[in-house]
């Protein structure tokens, strides 16, 4: 360890909390929203400033860390991801308070940008759950006892894995895949025990559609509360589904995803009051609707672009009417309008390509990117209002946790703590 010295709010749609709102307690912190509470939150930092530690970390990985209950939790992967780690540090000084490995025997194919150990754990103060995808998903307490395991099936696919689990008032609902075989389904937080499973149809093998076009999800569900009924939402491959949270019933579906290079889909979908706006990869469609109805919704979609998109692996987060996103394709920021799907501008940033999802605290956007540096803006739909850039010449796949004034940001090769 080195030691270096406004929320739009909708009555009959709401994001669902499942933790206290000082923990960033699973991917896009404790709603899945990429909004976090937190005040007095840096703005400027560097190698040599604002750092207060930082630790190194085994192998390169994607996941992004959360924080709850004082420990920062993250996923490693080691020998071509035949030893996957959940490691435990302590928040305040970056100590390593313990680390669990789960061995998987073979060696599994994946896409040499999507690292292995590319999954985010999720917490509930209490206890912690990775998905390790074909090695399984697991829960342990604070301490790091292992409470249970649950073998859900090897998931094959040639671009690997990524999705991760939300917790939801006693529930883990995770979306497996991608691969021959698709689900979303949900577990009891104490025991394991399944819920209720739903699986998605896949075409061919699941890798490629009946076209020889790539296929497959990557999306991480949101949990909404919808006019009083409790929904999972989720991106698959070719539609966005909308599932009972106690029966795990498809309420409605909405397609669009389906793109000319593939069906594929890697970011979670965006709330926008009763508005869902979901994105598809390889720059693919975007669809919007309003999440009413049943069964097939897609003739009341609001729009649908598929033309001229950039790449979008990291989820927008939606901000006084406005949804903002930090792009791949071509390094930039944008904001939308959700309400008819226009770019009300784009700005282009002067680092690498953005693969973690934006984060607001404090009155302020947060996206970093695979060269390690951190762009701070405003949430303004009218023009790109820089703040700062942040630089720690450290590459990484990552999307920064923020709590309590606190910034922890994962590269490849460390943890870092910014305050």
């Amino acid at each position: 360890m080195n030691v270096l010295p406004g929320i739009s709010i909708c009555v009959a749609i709401t994001l669902c909390a499942t933790t206290a709102a000082e923990d960033w307690s699973a991917f896009r912190g404790p709603l899945g929203d990429g909004i976090s509470r937190a005040v007095n939150v840096p703005a400027e930092w560097s190698e040599d400033q604002g750092v207060a530690w930082k630790v190194a970390l085994p192998g390169k990985s994607n996941g992004s860390p959360i924080v709850s209950a004082n420990c920062v939790f993250l996923v490693s992967a080691e020998d071509a991801g035949r030893k996957r780690h959940l490691h435990c540090f302590d928040a305040h000084d970056g100590t390593s308070k313990w680390v669990r490995t789960v061995s998987f025997p073979k060696e599994m194919p994946t896409h040499k940008t999507n690292l292995y150990g590319g999954t985010t754990p999720a917490a509930d103060g209490e206890r912690v759950v990775v998905w390790h995808s074909s090695a399984g998903l697991v829960c342990y307490d604070f301490v790091g006892n292992e409470l249970w395991k649950r073998e859900l099936g090897e998931f094959r696919h040639q671009w690997g894995y990524g999705t991760s689990p939300v917790l939801h008032k006693g529930k883990v609902i995770l979306h497996s895949g991608p691969g021959q075989t698709v689900f979303v389904a949900a577990f009891d937080l104490k025991n394991g025990d399944a819920i209720w499973q739903t699986e998605e149809p896949v075409e061919n093998d699941g890798e490629r559609n009946d076209a020889n076009k790539y296929m497959g999800s990557w999306s991480t569900p949101v949990v909404a509360t919808v006019v009083g009924q409790e929904i999972v939402v989720c991106s698959m491959a070719t539609r966005v589904n909308g599932y009972d949270l106690a029966t795990g019933r498809i309420i409605w579906s909405c397609s669009g995803l389906r793109g000319e290079r593939g069906d594929l889909a890697y970011t979670s979908p965006v709330i926008a009051n009763d508005i869902c706006v979901a994105m598809g990869g390889f720059k693919g469609p975007a669809v919007a609707f309003r999440m009413e109805g049943s069964g097939d919704i897609s003739d009341r979609r609001l729009w649908r672009k598929d033309k001229s998109n950039p790449q979008r692996i990291g989820s927008g987060v939606f901000v006084d009417g406005y949804i903002y996103m930090a792009n791949a394709g071509v390094n930039t920021v944008e904001c939308i309008d959700p309400t008819n799907g226009e770019s009300t501008w784009q700005h282009r940033t002067q680092g690498g390509a953005h693969w973690g999802s934006l984060v607001y605290a404090d009155g302020r956007l947060y996206t970093t990117d695979q060269d390690g540096s951190t762009t701070v803006f405003r949430p303004n739909p009218e023009k790109f209002e820089p703040i700062a850039t942040n630089r720690l010449n450290d590459a990484g796949n990552s999307t920064p946790a923020i709590i309590d004034g606190v910034i922890y940001v994962r590269t490849f090769g460390h943890l870092y703590c910014i305050r």
